[in-house]
């Protein structure tokens, strides 16, 4: 064993013991001979136990731990700590910058175990007025999450998209007005992106070529008359497909579908024919009519189109206000007036529906029985003061292990509509969490499925469920399922709005936003909507300000 190696288990040893709050004297020890090990000028696995007994800075005691892990290739004492310690938690002790004091705050008084929940915990600022934390702390821990994710070569559409945007604009640029375009899976808007994919049209690329390799921050990682491979200083792949201006459709149409989309398209197509205009002419001479990108993943798309069911795909434009959103009367960073004007004024929306966390989210300031008739009274308030616009009293109610939400009827009675979501025990069988949510569909006051699987993209898989159960459970009761529009979570899946839709269950488009700036995170939840086949008339709000309150009406038998 390498000193290296007996050094970070050492370091991660006096982790573990000042995070379980032991003997300080014990884990300064530890540390420090963590830090003597990694500078040892000789190999001590090579010594014998009387000789490493006598290392300066080691001791008696911490000598014998070192001579346990080189005999047992373990040592006892933290092998016990670490059982007592979820795996999650053990993972965020190794983010730069978070030591084990605030790693206890975060475990202990947040209840985050795991780099996902952490994560999405900054990204709702539930960090800041924690106990040894602030603003500049959370964002540190931010940056160095996404640092850790991206170093594993796999990023969220959200991370790649400025990246992609400026190397588009070099490559229109430098193309001079010759076609260029994203092909891939970022032209089909995957959620999770390996890389990005270009095409340009052109009859000599030596040129294009020659320029791109002069971007200062690209590195040219190979290289070939049709392709420029390269990377991007912030580590995102980048790779330039080139080919002749009158195959240019055929390529882009190619370049972009997945693998079952291309197979089925190429048998439609005649042979050795790759000269057309346009996609959509490429799409009818194989008997077809236009098929959208983000829909070019060879799972439905052609059944719908032999159906003459081509859906006319949901936009930002037909969506008239925003359900699912948090205030400073929770986690949020923005008033109840705030977020209101922001949406009227700036996203031109019709109407605001608040839905604040449940009291059982005491990590988010969760609103109390108390609390929750105060808000009401302040929108009635706003609602009189605000033009032209519409505040909805809602609610995110968490809903509890046993499938209950965890307010009574008789406060549950006073919103306008309910969110029901899972926020704590996430740990659970395909079966219980499946019973779990069903039981919360059933619930009379139940509007909103929240993020079903409770998943964090790249960074935590969801809780096991049986998708078809859950969707028909909606089905059954009349519940919405949320699309929660965070580019971590995009809950639910795209895979199954299909089956959703079929069984004649409607979809929310929502951002969860906990400031003004998280309501453009709606934009995500369209591009996952789109990949679903999602039209304006399966969202519920695309509905406008009055049809809404009727529906919430009706849900609530008024």
């Amino acid at each position: 064993m390498e000193n290296k190696s007996i050094a970070r288990t050492l370091r991660l040893f006096s982790q573990l013991m000042e995070l379980h709050e032991e003997n300080p004297f014990k884990v300064k020890s530890l540390a420090t001979a963590a830090f003597k090990v990694d500078k040892l000028p000789f190999s001590i696995a090579k010594k014998s136990p009387e000789e490493i007994e006598k290392i300066d800075g080691l001791g008696k005691s911490t000598a014998a731990k070192v001579i346990e892990l080189l005999q047992t290739g373990a040592i006892q004492e933290m092998a016990d700590l670490i059982k007592e310690t979820p795996a999650g938690v053990v993972e965020i002790m190794g983010i730069k910058g978070v030591g084990p004091k605030k790693v206890l705050v975060i475990w202990k008084d947040l209840g985050i175990e795991s780099i996902g929940e952490l994560y999405y915990a900054c990204n709702e600022n539930r960090l800041i007025e924690a106990k040894g934390f602030g603003l500049k702390t959370q964002e540190e821990i931010r940056k160095a999450i996404e640092f850790k994710v991206a170093s594993n070569g796999r990023y969220l559409y959200a991370q790649v998209e400025e990246v992609a945007e400026l190397l588009i604009k070099e490559a229109t640029g430098l193309a001079g007005g010759i076609q260029v375009s994203f092909v891939g899976d970022f032209r089909r808007r995957c959620e999770i992106i390996d890389g990005l994919d270009f095409l340009i049209g052109c009859q000599d690329a030596s040129g294009i070529i020659s320029d791109l390799k002069e971007i200062p921050y690209l590195n040219v990682l190979a290289e070939s008359p049709e392709k420029l491979e390269t990377e991007h200083e912030t580590g995102i792949k980048a790779l330039f497909n080139f080919c002749s201006p009158d195959t240019f459709s055929y390529n882009l149409a190619f370049l972009t579908g997945a693998e079952g989309h291309n197979k089925e398209l190429q048998n439609r197509l005649e042979i050795g024919d790759k000269s057309f205009e346009t996609e959509e002419q490429l799409y009818a001479q194989a008997g077809l009519p236009f098929i959208e990108p983000e829909l070019r993943e060879g799972l439905f798309e052609f059944d719908l189109a032999a159906a003459g069911r081509m859906p006319e795909l949901v936009e930002w434009k037909d969506l008239k206000g925003s359900l699912h959103n948090h205030s400073t009367w929770s986690d949020g960073v923005h008033t109840l007036e705030e977020m209101a004007l922001f949406c009227r004024d700036e996203l031109k929306l019709e109407y605001l529906g608040i839905s604040d966390h449940s009291k059982s989210a005491f990590y988010a300031k969760g609103l109390t029985e108390e609390r929750v008739i105060a808000q009401h009274e302040e929108i009635d308030k706003l609602n009189l003061e605000i033009e032209n616009f519409r505040i909805f009293k809602g609610i995110e109610s968490d809903i509890l292990f046993d499938g209950s939400l965890d307010y009574s009827d008789e406060i549950l009675a006073r919103f306008d509509f309910v969110v029901a979501s899972i926020h704590s025990v996430f740990k659970m069988s395909e079966e219980k969490a499946t019973s779990r949510l069903v039981k919360a569909i059933e619930n009379p006051f139940t509007t909103i499925l929240g993020h079903p699987t409770g998943r964090m993209l790249l960074t935590r898989n969801g809780y096991p469920i049986d998708y078809k159960k859950v969707i028909d459970a909606c089905a059954a009761n009349g519940v919405i399922i949320e699309i929660n529009s965070n580019p971590l979570r995009l809950d639910l899946d795209w895979r199954w709005h299909q089956y959703a839709l079929e069984k004649g269950v409607e979809l929310s488009i929502n951002p969860d936003a906990h400031s003004k700036k998280g309501f453009y995170d709606t934009r995500y939840g369209i591009l996952a909507a789109r990949k679903g086949g999602v039209t304006a008339a399966d969202c519920l709000n695309a509905l406008n300000s009055t049809e809404i309150t009727a529906y919430f009406k009706q849900k609530k038998g008024i």
